[in-house]
């Protein structure tokens, strides 16, 4: 038995004792094909799953790589039985290739004539390949590339794209000199990482710089680009960083929105436009093909809607880009993304960025408030499907809310108060006296108290989940969620990521989470958490009585790191 830092088990987890001299080690060698699943104080898990592995196939790292990584940092013995698997699993990814064929075009071939006749029989398969050219090649439709590699996924034989890309129309883009910032090292790690394959995802915490990574791909494209974004804040959001660190002019950057519909070199538009139907048809869509694009950019890569999803499957010989801070969607579809934008090509912990300074240190605390007897009967008589509305809006949050809120105001903090119910959260702007921006607030009035909270005119701002992804609130310090989409992972964290932002003296962030006692809010605010505890975010629990009695001890924090990086990028 050797004294390494990791623990294999039989169910394909591996724990890592964080506080071993060896764990930094260990966990740059598994990282590339272990998932970490939870990282909290002081072991780490991670998983072995087919779709992480084959992501190592993608990068280029082969079984017999991660065999020898297994064996050398585990404590005892590896089963056979999982090295076994593990080789056999990496084993599927490349039996299957598309390639350019000088005669016929796109072809799907074989290295294993049996796996390629187990496939072709399939019925999500055969219905769009072509004629069979040999024995070991068959041609496929240029238009089904990004399908045929969905389908293959699914059927756990995995293709590997060889068929590379076209440039698309070439439009200069650089990088300012001028702009007063430098890319951090694990961006330009993210961007290289990128192009040696030529399409995938970077993962990244929230206020970590992925918009940067984003330009710096553009620079190192030199092509027309298309950016598609959440929402129409987010999109002038992209144009205010392009203008400000890149040498693109304002007449060679257009919006694509319900606003505006301008088709420029570098267009940005909005997922809800470009998947606006009329009379049946996506006609927006035509987007995607109707230009030369040379690079495609999905922010928030993890929310792709389903027509994108299809009309990404067309244009599989455009580069694409994929933006997250998490890879996990609710839908469970994290192959698509995958198969159609590409594999994960870049990841960093969040915990090892904050470690670096790069993003704020946070303190996450869940209040449980007690319902009043009436509200308690309310909930008990309410129908199932109405129960969480019920315990989630319950009007004893409302002290809570305005104590912390006020405690937060008197320290100086900038605060977001964030929910799911729009009734509910013009109680609390009422309450609070401050202004609420919800799906239906225009999008200028919505960029004026954007401004107004950035500029300090506002000290508190209450948002609906519209300000869930790519808002740009660098200033946020403190975020107060009293509702939520049930039990999304997803939308926990980014709403934490909302106050993640490096505050330039150094201030850490307090996330906290109100949450109504014996009722399902209780419930779905566990699973919400989960996936922040797997970042190795600890969450305190206190009842509303502390926060009533004396909320400003719980904004104390311990001194932040000596040395924090310079606030940059969104």
């Amino acid at each position: 038995m050797s004294e390494g830092p990791l623990i294999i088990q039989s169910d394909r987890t591996l724990l890592l004792e964080v506080d071993h001299p060896d764990a930094a080690a260990c966990r740059a060698a598994i990282a590339p094909f272990a998932e970490l699943e939870r990282s909290p104080e002081h072991v780490h898990t991670y998983r072995l799953t087919p779709l992480g592995l084959w992501n190592a196939r993608a990068a280029g790292i082969d079984a017999e790589q991660v065999v020898d990584a297994l064996i050398r940092w585990s404590r005892y013995p590896v089963g056979q039985a999982l090295l076994i698997d593990v080789a056999e699993v990496m084993s599927r990814y490349g039996r299957l290739s598309l390639d350019v064929h000088p005669v016929h075009g796109l072809v799907l071939a074989g290295t294993d004539r049996a796996v390629l006749e187990e496939v072709l029989r399939a019925k999500t398969v055969a219905p769009i390949v072509g004629p069979r050219i040999d024995d070991d090649t068959v041609s496929v439709p240029r238009g089904e590339r990004g399908r045929i590699k969905q389908a293959l996924l699914k059927l756990g034989w995995p293709a590997e794209d060889r068929a590379g890309y076209v440039d698309g129309a070439a439009h200069p883009i650089a990088l300012r000199d001028d702009a007063g910032f430098v890319l951090r090292p694990y961006q330009r790690q993210a961007v290289e990482s990128f192009f040696a394959a030529g399409s995938g995802v970077i993962v990244l915490p929230c206020g970590a710089g992925k918009t940067l990574v984003g330009l710096a791909a553009m620079a190192r494209a030199g092509a027309r680009t298309l950016i598609l974004v959440t929402n129409t804040v987010s999109a002038r959001q992209w144009r205010a960083e392009l203008l400000a660190r890149t040498t693109l002019r304002d007449d060679e950057i257009g919006e694509y929105s319900g606003e505006r519909k301008q088709v420029r070199p570098v267009t940005i538009a909005t997922y809800q436009i470009v998947t606006t139907r009329r009379h049946g048809q996506y006609q927006h869509l035509e987007l995607f093909s109707a230009e030369d694009w040379g690079l495609v950019v999905y922010d928030e890569v993890h929310l792709l809607p389903a027509p994108v999803f299809r009309m990404t499957a067309e244009i599989q010989s455009r580069r694409r880009l994929g933006l997250t801070a998490t890879l996990v969607r609710e839908d469970g579809h994290e192959g698509d993304v995958f198969s159609l934008i590409g594999p994960k090509r870049f990841d960093a912990p969040w915990r090892d960025i904050e470690a670096q300074g790069w993003i704020a240190p946070a303190r996450c605390t869940e209040v449980r408030v007690t319902l009043s007897d009436e509200e308690r009967m309310t909930y008990a008589l309410a129908e199932p499907e109405d129960r969480y509305r019920v315990g989630s809006t319950a009007r004893s949050k409302l002290a809570v809310v305005e104590a912390l809120c006020a405690a937060a105001v008197a320290a100086g903090e900038p605060t977001l108060v964030i929910g799911q119910y729009i009734d509910q959260l013009q109680q609390v702007a009422a309450r609070l006296g401050a202004p609420l921006i919800t799906g239906k607030t225009p999008n200028r009035e919505r960029e004026r108290l954007y401004a107004a909270f950035r500029g300090g005119e506002v000290a508190v701002l209450v948002v609906s989940k519209v300000a869930n992804f790519s808002i740009d609130l660098p200033e946020a310090s403190v975020a107060v969620q009293i509702s939520g989409t049930f039990g999304s992972r997803q939308e926990e964290a980014q709403r934490l990521g909302r106050i993640l932002r490096p505050k330039r003296d150094g201030r850490p962030a307090w996330f906290f989470a109100v949450v109504s006692r014996d009722t399902n809010d209780q419930e779905f605010a566990a699973r919400r958490q989960r996936f922040l505890a797997e970042q190795g975010y600890a969450y305190e629990i206190v009842g509303a009585d502390q926060v009533l009695t004396a909320a400003t001890p719980l904004l104390v924090l311990p001194p932040p790191p000596a040395e924090l990086g310079e606030a940059q990028g969104t």
